[in-house]
């Protein structure tokens, strides 16, 4: 399998190689030359297989650079009920009818960017390893993929994770748990800005390519296609449990911040599970419903970017989209790059040719918007129909969720994060607290080691360039 860039560079490329890299040279995201596509009699195989066989399945249609037996074990090392407490990895707790919660949370840091980032870490140090190199990992976080990321490298030989957030934009709890990390190879970079700024960084940073590879740049965001890939085991993994045949049809519904998520259930409907809708959340920073709405792609700026109760999807510029936009266009690289690489920078976004946004249809993509009132409401019907407490991000996916729902159709709400991120508005609906776990009690009281920045790429470069000696 080779890999190529939405933006026309065909350099040929394996997966270990792009697993490092990140951004491509010409700025694009990179993308498998071809989805390998399931049928049916692979389906049925892979059935009642437990999620570290499963992925190591789907894993292996991607990565042939990788001996057979070490991405097994790199596999197996991770998917278990010691890091996931749970056999089944990612169960499903049924809530009404065919609507259930797809739990993705129960991982180290309780959101679902564990899922990739437990893997990704693994990854990194074994082909670092094979290779007697190191790589210094810069990301940005808008709450979630800082501290999965953090946990999973923190340690690590070869590894240092250089991460970027906005300054006080994050939940308190989420603070504390990157902040509170006192490894050496960690360093946490609070941006006075939003996560977009935090984003555009790492992507001007990514595009110097002298600077890059002079002090080894790599990336955790999910502009990583390796952390994407290890996403669409999931939808598999919740179809499995959702259905009793293969030619049954499942729905997903994502809370969508960065497009990331979602993406990986475009890779796996691409792939050939049987998906019917995937249902796109956002909350009140609406950039890609108002895309699904209306075939228009319009940017915010920092201040237009709202904060809310769903801090993880305070986005409004998703890097992942791009993927998504070069399928759409049947792969037009050119066209692709005028979009991103020229529209986006000279007048904020871009409005597909009608022609092209009715191919959006045929990706089964919907939407819909949640606002903090809704969740609210959400997560309180939740707890007091069903017993089951929420986040607010899972909040979003459910409300937007149920004016999709199809009669017949499971529909499969991917949970992001456990309550006790959020604690003031859980507090909020439900009038009590959210238990966490016992290790992370008191986790806000712990020293914090991170260091204050303006949004400015070149100040970012220098703090690397004096932290990698």
């Amino acid at each position: 399998m080779k890999y190529l860039s939405t933006r026309g560079d065909k350099t040929p490329l394996g997966f270990s190689d792009i697993l490092l890299e990140g951004l491509a040279p010409d700025g694009g995201l990179y993308l498998p030359a071809h989805y390998p596509q399931v049928d049916a009699p692979t389906l049925a195989r892979w059935r009642g297989l437990p999620y570290a066989e499963l992925a190591f399945e789907i894993l292996s249609l991607y990565i042939d650079d990788i001996p057979a037996a070490d991405l097994n074990r790199l596999v197996h090392a991770t998917y278990n009920v010691q890091t996931f407490g749970s056999t089944a990895i990612t169960p499903l707790t049924r809530l009404e009818g065919g609507l259930s919660l797809q739990a993705l949370s129960n991982g180290p840091t309780l959101a679902f960017k564990d899922m990739a980032m437990q893997l990704l870490g693994r990854l990194f140090e074994y082909e670092l390893g094979r290779r007697g190199e190191e790589l210094n990992i810069l990301g940005a976080t808008s709450g979630d993929t800082g501290s999965a990321a953090e946990y999973a490298m923190r340690g690590k030989k070869g590894i240092r994770v250089f991460m970027l957030s906005p300054h006080g934009r994050m939940s308190p709890f989420q603070q504390a748990q990157m902040f509170s990390l006192q490894d050496a190879n960690i360093h946490n970079l609070a941006i006075e800005g939003v996560f977009d700024d935090c984003q555009d960084i790492v992507k001007a940073i990514g595009n110097k390519l002298d600077f890059k590879r002079r002090w080894r740049i790599g990336t955790v965001n999910s502009i990583n296609w390796a952390r994407l890939l290890a996403q669409v085991v999931y939808y598999f993994a919740g179809y499995f449990q959702a259905t009793t045949s293969d030619t049954q049809r499942v729905d997903f519904a994502v809370p969508s911040g960065n497009f990331g998520n979602i993406c990986a259930g475009h890779v796996a409907r691409s792939m050939g599970l049987p998906i019917g809708q995937l249902v796109l959340a956002t909350n009140e920073n609406d950039v890609l419903d108002e895309f699904f709405r209306s075939g228009s792609y319009r940017v915010r700026g920092s201040a237009e970017t709202l904060e809310t109760s769903s801090p993880s999807m305070d986005i409004s510029k998703a890097s992942n989209f791009e993927r998504f936009i070069f399928d759409l266009l049947q792969r037009d690289a050119a066209r692709t790059a005028v979009l991103f690489a020229t529209a986006l920078s000279r007048d904020g976004g871009f409005t597909l040719a009608p022609a092209e946004f009715e191919r959006v249809a045929g990706f089964g993509f919907v939407s819909g918007k949640s606002t903090h009132a809704d969740r609210v409401a959400t997560i309180r019907d939740t707890w007091q129909r069903f017993g089951v407490m929420i986040d607010t991000h899972t909040a979003d996916g459910l409300k937007v969720a149920r004016q999709h729902v199809r009669q017949g159709t499971p529909m499969l709400v991917l949970e992001t994060a456990l309550p006790a991120k959020f604690a003031a508005t859980i507090h909020e609906a439900l009038g009590r607290e959210p238990e966490r776990p016992a290790a992370l009690r008191g986790i806000e009281d712990l020293p914090r080691r991170f260091t204050v920045l303006p949004a400015d790429a070149a100040q970012v470069e220098r703090y690397i360039e004096t932290h990698c000696g």
